[in-house]
């Protein structure tokens, strides 16, 4: 397999895996909605003809079909951009794939800001929170490269349908090729003791460590923990770092209601009550703009992590 940290984008490491998993099984299939060139699936196609299925711009109908395929033992990967993937096909989601108990892997690609030029309306703020109350459904984000290829093996694996959220561009690499990851269980990326930031994705990811490098600067100890599975929340490891920080800040590229930091919230209010600060989109539509840009618009900084984890230890 070709170096992950020399590949220039999330999209290709995610088809070149693809790839490498229907090389050695061929239940593998791909299912694409007229968005092959931004999904990076085109080579996926050129190799397994028969096992990419192009259905159009019928979002639903192909979440449908990929989960009549899955009832009878084919393992689908269905790729399209989260807006979609989520809001326009999100009952057939719900009902054919998960209360079928059926085994489809919904990727939804440009989540949140990442969205940037296609704008407000290609922007999902919203999907964590939609398929988080899906019952069994893994929730699953990526924050590198590394972890990019590493889980995207683990969906596979996994027997029951997944969510995951992928940024396309971009190829921030936080990891070695050592690292280890495993659904439902987070990654302590730098340690600390007098708060815990937990983030989601590449996006928010990067800025909590850079958070944390700041706040070292100010003798300030900050714990960084990847939570690239949102759901199942990895409630060991929130748990024993909110006791050993007694102050929790989530960072989410995504809607605060429903998502990262509603899922750590209402775990530790209901097992150990800890100050909590969350860092995400605060009830807002999207708008078009660069990441860059979208990031302050939105107060999805790491000065804003920053600002957000000393109040929580004030409030200690």
């Amino acid at each position: 397999m070709t170096d992950i940290a020399t590949m220039k984008d999330f999209r290709t490491i995610y088809a070149d895996t693809l790839i490498e998993l229907a090389q050695e099984d061929s239940r593998v299939v791909v299912f694409e909605a007229d968005l092959m060139s931004a999904t990076g699936t085109k080579h996926f196609k050129e190799l397994f003809p028969e096992r990419s299925i192009n259905c159009g711009v019928a979002e639903a109908n192909m979440v449908g079909i990929a989960s009549g395929l899955s009832s009878q033992g084919f393992i689908p990967f269905v790729n399209t951009f989260g807006c979609f993937a989520t809001r326009r096909a999100y009952d057939q989601f719900f009902l054919s794939a998960n209360y079928a108990r059926q085994n489809v892997k919904l990727v939804g690609l440009d989540p949140g800001i990442t969205a940037a030029f296609n704008g407000g309306t290609h922007m999902p703020f919203c999907d964590i929170a939609l398929t988080r109350v899906i019952p069994d459904l893994v929730v699953v984000e990526p924050g590198d490269g590394w972890a990019v290829h590493h889980l995207t093996k683990a969906v596979y694996a996994h027997q029951g349908s997944v969510y995951v959220r992928l940024q396309r561009k971009g190829n921030p690499i936080f990891y070695d090729a050592n690292q280890t990851f495993e659904l439902g269980k987070g990654i302590i990326v730098r340690d600390g003791k007098d708060v815990t930031l937990v983030a989601t994705g590449a996006v928010m990811l990067e800025q909590a460590i850079l958070a944390s490098q700041a706040l070292e600067k100010e003798n300030i100890s900050a714990a960084v923990i990847d939570m690239h599975t949102i759901k199942p929340l990895d409630k060991e490891l929130v748990l024993s770092y909110a006791k050993k920080t007694n102050a929790v800040v989530t960072c989410e590229n995504a809607q605060m209601a429903g998502g990262l930091g509603s899922a750590v919230s209402e775990f530790l209010s209901e097992q150990y009550p800890t100050v909590v600060r969350r860092v995400g989109i605060q009830d807002l539509f999207g708008e078009v703009g660069t990441v860059e840009y979208l990031m302050k618009r939105f107060a999805l900084t790491a000065g804003q992590i920053v600002q957000e984890a000393k109040d929580a230890i004030k409030r200690k």
